[in-house]
């Protein structure tokens, strides 16, 4: 840097220390003098009774046996054959087979019953469905059926459910 521009420098930097950063300085110093913090007080604790705890006196509610399901008689009149060799349609649910027709021989009534693209023919006496179903009575246009079912508390209970016949333009759906 030359000379010339050093003096130049010194010049400017001289002017900006004057008169004016004084004012400001001493309105600064007027509005630091005039400003104080106020804080609210913190209002009154109020104190709370002491209450004892009674909760030795009653259930514990971390005990394990809370959690188990009551044990209740169960009802061993109602009972699937487990040992029994399952029928075919009963590897379908009940809603997925179709009633599409009725065969009457005499007294003999036997139902056509689809079941994915596979047709049976069912009589009083058979299985089906997964819910232990037998066929308990065919009739023109249903096939009713005695399902055993678990309920909430364990025990096997009955059902009945029905097969209605399907229309044509329905049974190919």
């Amino acid at each position: 840097m030359n000379k010339a521009a050093f003096v130049a420098c010194a010049v400017l930097v001289a002017g900006c220390s004057g008169g004016e950063q004084q004012d400001i300085q001493a309105w600064m110093g007027e509005q630091a003098r005039a400003m104080r913090g106020s804080v609210k007080p913190l209002p009154e604790i109020k104190p709370f009774p002491v209450v004892s705890y009674q909760g030795t006196t009653g259930d514990d509610p971390f005990r394990t046996g809370r959690m188990e399901v009551e044990k209740r008689a169960a009802n061993t009149a109602l009972r699937p054959d487990m040992e029994r060799r399952k029928e075919p349609l009963e590897a379908y649910p009940l809603e997925s087979l179709r009633m599409v027709g009725v065969l009457m021989q005499g007294q003999n009534s036997h139902a056509l019953v689809l079941a994915g693209k596979n047709l049976h023919q069912v009589k009083v006496g058979n299985h089906m469905g997964q819910d232990f179903g037998v066929v308990t009575k065919i009739s023109e246009n249903e096939v009713t059926l005695k399902e055993l079912v678990e309920d909430v508390h364990g025990d096997w209970v009955e059902r009945t459910s029905a097969l209605t016949l399907q229309e044509r333009q329905e049974a190919g759906k």
